[in-house]
Formats: structure tokens, C-alpha cells, sequence
């Protein structure tokens, strides 16, 4: 079982950090190490706890939320920020960015706009914990260019959205799971000749990692198996 990203809520107002709280508790792979009204007492949390990823809004008591920025830049910590903030003039969202925030939320937000973000850097995360070293097109396809990358790639002639999300839906239930295009066939009831078209797709696009076995007779036969650091591509065609 992956370990969940450890996650602390830096927001004076209580209505909205508890908000933000629940919003996050509706995310796999999350959880809350804690809540801090104040720039101080957010210095003082991360002194004493291990946080993965910070929600930080920037209009705070005392001092403002982008020093809590510059405190963990300067300690050299390997802790990502999401701003979360009403501040929406440019010189603030850059200054946020150039000091090495992953995103930037302008608020009133929506749930979605909050979902999208922390989904992408869950699967960011994994990406990047799964590995060591990494030639340049692996990287633009699976981190850099993500979205551009999938756009590139239409749909082949002769596919379809429709079954295209009925395999989809599929590929979801068989997670952490080898499957082949036979045993797809057999559950949806599709052919085996256009499942395998539509999983060879999802290979091409990056979304399923694919494998040949090879019995002790017969021919080797093709195992697919979800992606996950890439499956948000799938937005793109569905």
C-alpha cells in the first residue's frame, strides 16, 4: 500500500481550512497532518512534523504567507506549496511560482479546480518516485508535457468513445492488475480483435504499460497493465 502524502493546511480564516479539510479527505491518497492559523505556527509545525505538501494562503496575521515560502526554501526541505489565496495581481502569483510553488489557486475555487490539482500531483509523485534515471521523451510524456503530449494523439479510425470508456471502466476495475485482451473480451463482450485495437491504444498513448509472456507452448501473448502516474490522460479522448 503507498504511503498517503502528508498534508498541512496553513489558513486563518477556520470556516474555510476546514473547507479545504474535507475537500482534501475526498481525495485518495491524503491525508491531514494538521491545521495552522499563522505563518509562525506553521514554521513551528513543519519543525516537529514530517509534511509532504503545504496548502498555503498568502493574506495571513503577522507575517505574510509567502515568507512561510521563503522559510522552506531556505531550510532546504522537501516540502511542495499549493497556494490557495485571493491574491490574483501578477506580481504576487509570480513570485509565488519563482519561489517554487506547484500551483496556484485564486479563490473563490471550486472542488474540481482543487481535485485536478491534487490528483496531478499525487500522480506527479509517483511518476517521479518510480524513477531513477529517465531519457527525455519518458520525461515529457509523463511529467513536462503531460496533456500536450495526449492531445497530439487522436484517436485511430475505426475506435470509438463509447467503447472506448465501457473498456475504460474496465481497465479501472483490474488497478495493480495484469489482464490481457482475451479476458477483457470475455468479461465485456466485445471482440478480442477490437479490445486488443483499443488496449494497444491506451499503450500507444501512454496509459497502459504492456508486457509479452511466454508460456512453455504456443505463442507469447500481450499483458497490459494500468499506468497510474498517466492515466489522467484519458480525459482527453473521453
Amino acid at each position: 500500500m503507498k504511503p498517503e502524502i502528508q498534508v498541512l493546511i496553513v489558513e486563518d480564516d477556520p470556516m474555510v481550512a476546514e473547507f479545504n479539510r474535507r475537500y482534501v479527505g475526498k481525495i485518495p491518497g491524503f491525508s491531514i497532518k494538521g491545521t495552522c492559523g499563522t505563518v509562525q505556527q506553521a514554521m513551528a509545525h513543519i519543525q516537529d512534523h514530517e509534511v509532504d505538501l503545504v496548502l498555503l494562503d498568502l493574506y495571513m496575521p503577522g507575517d505574510h504567507g509567502l515568507e512561510f515560502l521563503t522559510h522552506i526554501r531556505k531550510l532546504e526541505r522537501d516540502i511542495d506549496v499549493i497556494v490557495i489565496s485571493a491574491a490574483s495581481d501578477m506580481k504576487t502569483v509570480q513570485k509565488a511560482l519563482r519561489l517554487g510553488a506547484v500551483d496556484y489557486m485564486i479563490k473563490p475555487f471550486e472542488f474540481e479546480r482543487l481535485k485536478k490539482s491534487l490528483t496531478k500531483y499525487r500522480d506527479d509523485r509517483l511518476f517521479i518516485k518510480r524513477q531513477e534515471a529517465i531519457n527525455q521523451e519518458d520525461l515529457d510524456k509523463g511529467l513536462l508535457y503531460r496533456d500536450s503530449t495526449a492531445d497530439s494523439l487522436p484517436m485511430p479510425k475505426g475506435l470509438t468513445k463509447t467503447t472506448l470508456k465501457v473498456i475504460w471502466d474496465h481497465v479501472l476495475q483490474n488497478t495493480n492488475i495484469e489482464f490481457t485482451s482475451e479476458e477483457f473480451a470475455q468479461q465485456i463482450g466485445i471482440s478480442r480483435v477490437s479490445i486488443r485495437k483499443y488496449l494497444h491504444f491506451l499503450k500507444d498513448v501512454g496509459i497502459l504499460e504492456h508486457e509479452l509472456h511466454y508460456g512453455t507452448i504456443g505463442r507469447p501473448y500481450s499483458v497490459f497493465r494500468l499506468d497510474e502516474t498517466r492515466k489522467e490522460r484519458i480525459h482527453n479522448y473521453l
